[in-house]
């Protein structure tokens, strides 16, 4: 035989045997899915809720026109300090100003004409007395008169005499009367005009006094839009008045986020929350969850559900109030804040990535042991059965994750707690110290239960694109 004979008979037997091997590897490892696996532990987990919305004051107010007129001096600036009481601006008031004046006047006129009008009910009811007295005294003289005449000791001219004075006195008590009730009545319509003038003078002078604002609060002048010489008006009936700026009271700062509704039922009042403003970045300001919104909040229009007209199936939000426990004086309202709100907190418990977790019915899973128990009494790997149609009756889906056990995937049942930033607590099914597998996302979406597996925790491999 000659030399290249041999060679090539040698040739072919070295790629027989490389042929042999590969197909028994390949069929080895025909089936096993790659995962990668992690150990199960203890850790702290705290459940968080986030939500984005904006600084607001406690206490603020929106100034509005109290009167018609041109603004006529803005004593204030944008971001101003002011405290209660200070003068913000002023409004033209000459036609207010004349009011007050023009009442003022009249007041004292009428107050004049009370004094006059008392003097001569003083002088009438001295003049009621004076003729009491005349009276009295006409009717002793026609009382003794009576007596006499019935004696004959005087004429009886000298008794009508009498008699028609004692009559013109009883008259003259009467008319005395009759001018101090009069006069009486005069004085009480005076009064009555002194305290109509009066409270129209308190109306003009609390129109002169609206011509010049004042803060109502402390805090500052959070926004100014209008300017010097424009025209305000007062609002009326559903229209309202010209706004003029706000004030903010930033003593007390909250933060006024949206919470998914999703998240609402987990958001209690006390709650410590972490702040971070935008404007003020790199630092996070502690605070307290004081106030819930009971009313959802449309995410699209930012109405409330109860003011929409047509019902809607779109996302919800609800609001939520956290006050700030040491706010920086820097702050202006409408600032973007983002909130992370502490819903739960657990100490020393076992969790899994979160990823880990998987979900299969109940179907898989008995099918699954079926499989397995055939597979290991023919040594054939088989596939598993597709998941159940929907309406399927045995669609009983079950949460779990798969352990690794020997060189199989075990679907376990666990029972989950609250959920960190990236982990999960378990609080039945799992012991410190298991295996777990925790990827690839492809590889948890469709392994089977009881399939076998590969381990490989090595660090994955760049792509090409992302090395250059």
């Amino acid at each position: 035989m000659k030399t290249w004979h041999k060679i090539a008979i040698g040739a072919g037997v070295v790629v027989m045997a490389g042929g042999i091997v590969l197909f028994s590897v390949k069929q080895a490892n025909k089936g096993v899915v790659t995962v990668q696996t992690s150990k199960v532990g203890t850790q702290d987990l705290v459940s968080l809720v986030t939500a984005s919305g904006e600084v607001k004051p406690t206490t603020y107010t929106n100034v509005t026109a109290q009167g018609f007129g041109r603004i006529t001096d803005i004593v204030v600036k944008e971001g101003a300090h002011i405290k209660k009481g200070d003068v913000l601006l002023t409004q033209e008031n000459v036609q207010a100003n004349a009011d007050v004046q023009a009442q003022s006047a009249a007041t004292t006129s009428s107050e004049a004409g009370a004094e006059a009008a008392e003097a001569s009910y003083k002088a009438a009811q001295a003049d009621l007395l004076s003729q009491q007295a005349n009276l009295e005294k006409a009717k002793l003289d026609y009382d003794r008169g009576q007596g006499l005449y019935k004696d004959g000791l005087i004429p009886k001219q000298d008794f009508d005499q009498r008699k028609t004075s004692y009559d013109g006195a009883v008259a003259s008590v009467e008319s005395a009367k009759a001018r101090v009730l009069s006069l009486k009545a005069q004085l009480d319509q005076t009064r009555s005009q002194i305290n109509q003038n009066k409270a129209v003078l308190v109306r003009a002078k609390d129109v002169l006094r609206k011509t010049t604002y004042t803060s109502p609060i402390n805090g500052i002048v959070s926004y100014l839009p209008v300017r010097v010489g424009e025209y305000v008006v007062p609002g009326i009936q559903n229209s309202n008045g010209s706004f003029l700026m706000t004030l903010s009271d930033m003593s007390v700062v909250t933060s006024e986020v949206k919470v998914d509704e999703t998240d609402i039922v987990n958001v209690k009042m006390g709650q410590d929350a972490d702040v971070t403003i935008d404007a003020v970045p790199g630092k996070v300001f502690k605070g307290k969850v004081t106030e819930i919104g009971s009313q959802a909040i449309l995410r699209s229009s930012g109405l409330a559900t109860t003011q929409s007209t047509t019902s809607t199936q779109e996302a919800k939000d609800f609001k939520v109030v956290i006050t700030l426990d040491h706010p920086p004086d820097n702050l202006r309202p409408g600032l973007s804040t983002t909130a992370k709100i502490k819903t739960a907190e657990r100490k020393a418990v076992i969790a899994v990535p979160i990823q880990a977790l998987a979900v299969r019915t109940r179907k898989d899973l008995e099918e699954a042991a079926k499989q397995a128990k055939k597979n290991s009494e023919s040594g054939v790997t088989l596939a598993a059965p597709p998941p159940p149609a929907p309406g399927d009756p045995k669609k009983d889906e079950v949460q779990g994750v798969f352990l690794v056990r020997g060189k199989k995937a075990v679907f376990t049942p666990v029972e989950t707690g609250i959920t960190g930033v990236t982990d999960i607590e378990i609080k039945n099914g799992l012991k410190s110290g298991d295996e777990i597998v925790t990827g690839s996302y492809k590889a948890l979406r469709t392994l089977k239960p009881e399939a076998a597996v590969k381990v490989d925790n090595s660090a994955p491999k760049k792509a090409e694109d992302q090395q250059s």
